[in-house]
């Protein structure tokens, strides 16, 4: 199989996708629209792009692209923990460091630690930490740094001088796999943490308790909501549709019978799967 992911190499989406399928043709792809086109035009079977970071929060474009591609699915889920670490080319003289890069994300998940450490080193923003890694490795004549992954750090021959640089232990991001036909194939070592659901949900005309209405459907059949997020249609101010994840096993009737009610409220319904949510390590 060929899957897609979010580059360049040595990403952590990379990094997610190895392990997900350790024996396929791995892509990279220069951004996240790249990866829906690649899944949608039959370039590749199944696609790996980030969903949230527990610090940096929901990925908008993923977002806005699942909206988008009413024909491409979410079959699975991955939870990943993310460790950045601060390195260096082996010729580097740690002592007279030039510059940090990074991308922003990560040199802003290791700010206290690079501000008491690298106080008075410039930190630079790069597209991404492999980039960054990269950038360091082909200049060997300079003092540089680049805040990245493990994966990087082998792949461009960089040597590691500290270790788990970000400032917060509980730093994950949730991947998704997505594709048009579900046919689920993953490593099978890895753990599962659970089950749920997705869907989109767009609302009817603006009107007081509409939003209400909806998450109705949920409360009164019990059913647990572990995510609500909105994002705005772009086509005027007030017009939203809505993300939801439904925690727990699919029941046929019961979340049919909750769909069928949505419809009924005259809510549009993008189901987006039901699927398995696994653990992946950093």
């Amino acid at each position: 199989m060929k899957i897609a992911f979010l580059g360049p190499e040595a990403s952590f989406t990379e990094l997610a996708a190895a392990q997900l399928f350790p024996e396929e043709d791995l892509l990279p792809q220069a951004n996240i629209l790249d990866c829906f086109n690649a899944v949608e035009n039959g370039e590749v079977e199944k696609a790996v792009v980030p969903l949230e970071n527990s610090i940096e929060g929901t990925v908008s474009m993923t977002l806005d692209y699942l909206y988008k591609t009413p024909k491409i699915k979410i079959e699975a889920e991955a939870v990943m923990p993310i460790a950045h670490h601060l390195m260096v080319h082996p010729n580097c003289d740690v002592k007279n460091l030039e510059k940090i890069y990074s991308h922003p994300q990560a040199l802003a998940q290791s700010f206290h630690f690079l501000n008491k450490h690298f106080k008075n080193v410039q930190k630079q923003d790069f597209s991404s930490t492999a980039t960054a890694a990269k950038h360091v490795s082909e200049n060997p004549e300079r003092n540089l740094a680049a805040a990245a992954n493990q994966f990087a750090a082998n792949l461009y021959g960089l040597k590691i001088i500290h270790e788990n640089i970000q400032d917060f232990e509980q730093n994950h991001t949730r991947f998704i796999i997505i594709s048009k036909k579900k046919d689920v194939y993953y490593n099978e070592k890895l753990e599962v943490l659970g089950e749920k659901s997705a869907m989109l949900i767009t609302l009817p005309e603006d009107h007081a308790g509409g939003l209400h209405q909806v998450l109705s459907v949920f409360a009164w059949r019990k059913m647990n909501l572990s995510k609500i997020e909105s994002r705005t249609l772009k086509t005027r101010l007030g017009n939203y549709f809505f993300f939801i994840n439904i925690v727990g096993k699919w029941e046929p009737v019961l979340h049919q019978n909750a769909l069928e009610e949505l419809k009924a409220l005259d809510a549009e319904v993008d189901f987006l799967g039901n699927y398995n949510e696994y653990f992946l390590k950093s």
